[in-house]
């Protein structure tokens, strides 16, 4: 029998995460360090436990047509496939085709927070996105649709009582289009996530929430697929400009 035990060391990840952005909560006072430290717990959680070809960052993101995200807080982008990533004087620019998954990270949640992670999400789904036919041995496939980008939001806190109750559903539930937040955790309290076939936000109120929501969002990962075949040309037209 050994000594090892499963439940304890999903227990102890989450543990570390919630004393991770509890020690951040008490200890900055400065909003912009206190944000920052706390999107470096998140960011720092997805580089260790999702898989290689997955890369998280603080990052821009860029369309073909010259058109720029703002900041985004955490964005899950392809490292396998993308042929692009563009870093100067410590910001990340990431084009378009190579994103997987984009989060808001805040201390706590509430529903002018809840909005504004739905227009930043908004605002990365509208960008452009190319996608090339695959040549192979045979031929050539047809251009890869384009894979649905998750949105999200990460905090600590929830200002809601309960932590994840009828107001937090009624903050999701304002925009179910481009701006769905699609998957989150509440440090403290639990996860949520939209069920397509309900067509609805699920609460999981439970004690170990940023292990679940990890493994939530493995799962969802799984199911986008891969990134389509970028059009380099397409970003290389700018260099005459």
């Amino acid at each position: 029998m050994s000594d090892w035990s499963l439940a304890v060391l999903l227990a102890s990840l989450h543990e570390d995460i919630q004393q991770r952005l509890s020690t951040v909560r008490k200890s900055f006072n400065h909003p912009g360090t206190k944000g920052d430290a706390s999107e470096a717990v998140w960011i720092d959680l997805l580089e260790k436990y999702l898989p290689k070809r997955y890369q998280a960052a603080t990052a821009h993101i860029v369309d073909s047509l010259g058109n720029f995200s703002q900041q985004i807080d955490l964005v899950v982008f392809d490292r396998q496939y993308s042929p692009f990533i563009f870093n100067y004087e410590g910001q990340t620019i990431i084009p378009a085709e190579s994103v997987y998954a984009v989060f808001e990270a805040k201390q706590t949640a509430n529903a002018q927070l809840v909005a504004y992670a739905q227009e930043k999400v908004a605002s990365v789904r509208r960008l452009h996105r190319t996608s090339l036919p695959i040549p192979y041995a045979k031929g050539v496939y047809p251009p890869k649709p384009l894979i649905p980008i998750l949105g999200g939001l990460l905090t600590f806190e929830s200002d809601w009582t309960p932590g994840l109750g009828a107001s937090f559903l009624q903050a999701l539930a304002k925009d179910t289009g481009e701006g769905r937040l699609d998957i989150g955790c509440v440090a403290a309290h639990g996860h949520f996530f939209f069920d397509p076939a309900d067509n609805a936000h699920q609460m999981v109120v439970e004690g170990k929430p940023a292990t679940a929501f990890l493994f939530k969002l493995i799962a969802q990962l799984q199911f986008s697929g891969t990134v389509p075949m970028i059009d380099v040309d397409a970003y290389a037209k700018w260099l005459v400009k």
